[in-house]
């Protein structure tokens, strides 16, 4: 359907939400309707011939505090079942958003909206309606970006949709994360996915930076600002200039590092070493950390208001763990790019291997499954992985390894026992649980539901 010829509904309790819509879409449309109150959405799509509905996630008229959004979503999917929705949220309702597809939403737009992007969002849609594929925004599933991040698992799968939402806008993003849970390739596929994909994606360990390498790293210096400071050097906030700052362990710097951090953030300027001139820079911000958000929010480990200032979004990267489902997956994917790196012929794993994958715990993540498979790929004799190829590292913590008491017991027996002990530490509190195991609040329902807890 051409845009021209629709009409679409937003409801939405702020007037000053109304307005900007319609003043941007009444041109763009044949009628554009406005309503406050969703009380009275079914008398308006009853009234009028709606196309789609602009729906905003919470109302101060609350029926369900959180979640009015989801419980209006689902009664205009069963008054009018063919009306596209398109939900407004605010970036800290992501989650909540993301939700909201499984009911039944056609997209959701984040505020502030880029006016074009909106536009293109609802003109995408009505061309869907007609049986048109003009969209070229790519599935969330198996994959985000270029940068190889593999998944089927459900959690995987939310994580692909947020972050095919999230990446298009400037939005800095916290990445949370044990070790080895890949959270610097989710980093890189952010970057591919957004508008600054042509610009540079600047990486930094800050958390291995001394204070007196912190500055000249980040903000650069003027030659003889210091003793080994030979020539001018810019520092990687001006290399990312346009694109992508990736700050990794950023939860290791020391609260004197934040402060010189935060004051960069605010400013959007850096001043190098041994000079008093002020460059702007325009950076996305990327940061990730393997200590739970629960302990940075200790005001004596990491300021509150840096954590505000670069966690507009998070994304939780799940353990292995808790993820089983990708385990022979990725297994597989590793299996084949060893192969190729060696010379070696094309490989897979007999059901003696498969078993062997799925019953350890993995307590190193991806990065042990790959180091493992590399090693099994060189050791190899033929083209068949067997279980006696599959040497797990000695290298992890000794009460996370996988013994020989316990290597028979199922991985879905050790999911639930680690489920149990975390909803424990967190007394019930499902949010917090949901954060420390990489999941999102509806994926550990559904475990929960699984395992009947």
């Amino acid at each position: 359907m051409i845009l021209k010829k629709a009409t679409v509904l937003i409801v939405d309790d702020d007037p000053d939400v109304l307005t900007a819509v319609k003043l941007l879409l009444k041109p763009e449309t044949q009628e554009i309707i406005t309503e406050k109150n969703p009380e009275n959405l079914n008398w308006l799509l009853q009234r009028n011939q709606v196309d789609l509905v602009l729906l905003d996630m919470n109302f101060n008229s609350a029926i369900n505090t959180g979640n009015e959004g989801i419980y209006w979503l689902r009664k205009i999917k069963e008054w009018k079942p063919n009306v596209c929705v398109i939900m407004i949220t605010a970036y800290g309702d992501i989650d909540l958003a993301v939700r909201s597809l499984k009911e039944g939403a056609n997209d959701f737009v984040v505020k502030p909206w880029h006016n074009e992007k909106l536009i293109e969002t609802i003109k995408d849609l009505l061309d869907k309606k007609e049986g048109s594929s003009k969209s070229s925004r790519p599935s969330a599933k198996g994959g985000a970006g270029q940068t190889n991040i593999l998944g089927e698992s459900e959690v995987m799968e939310d994580i692909f949709h947020k972050v095919n939402k999230i990446a298009p806008t400037d939005a800095n993003i916290l990445i949370l994360g044990e070790n080895g849970t890949g959270k610097d390739l989710m980093a890189k596929a952010i970057h591919e996915r957004s508008l600054r994909a042509d610009k540079p994606f600047v990486k930094v360990d800050v958390g291995a930076l001394t204070d007196s390498l912190f500055e000249s790293e980040l903000f650069g210096h003027k030659k003889g600002a210091y003793t080994d400071a030979r020539e001018d050097r810019m520092g990687r906030f001006e290399e990312a200039h346009g694109g992508t700052l990736f700050l990794d362990e950023i939860g290791n710097i020391s609260l004197q590092q934040q402060a010189k951090l935060l004051t960069i953030l605010q400013n959007r300027q850096v001043t190098r070493l041994g000079t008093n001139k002020a460059v702007d820079v325009d950076i996305r911000l990327i940061c990730a950390t393997n200590v739970p958000l629960s302990e940075l929010a200790n005001e004596n480990r990491f300021r509150k208001d840096l954590i505000y200032r670069i966690n507009t979004v998070e994304i939780n990267m799940p353990p292995l763990r808790c993820r089983a489902e990708d385990i022979v997956l990725l297994a597989r994917h590793f299996a084949k790019m060893y192969a190729g790196k060696y010379l070696k012929p094309s490989m897979d794993f007999d059901n003696t291997a498969v078993q062997k994958l799925k019953s350890y715990n993995f307590p190193g993540n991806v990065r042990e499954l790959q180091y493992t498979i590399e090693r099994a790929v060189i050791m190899a004799d033929d083209h068949v992985l067997r279980a006696d190829d599959l040497i797990f590292s000695i290298l992890e913590a000794p009460g996370e390894q996988t013994t020989e008491n316990d290597s028979n017991i199922p991985l879905s027996a050790m999911e639930k026992n680690a489920i149990l002990r975390v909803i424990e530490k967190h007394n019930g509190n499902i949010t917090r649980a949901a954060k420390e195991l990489g999941l999102t609040r509806t994926a550990l329902y559904r475990r929960l539901s699984k395992y009947d807890i």
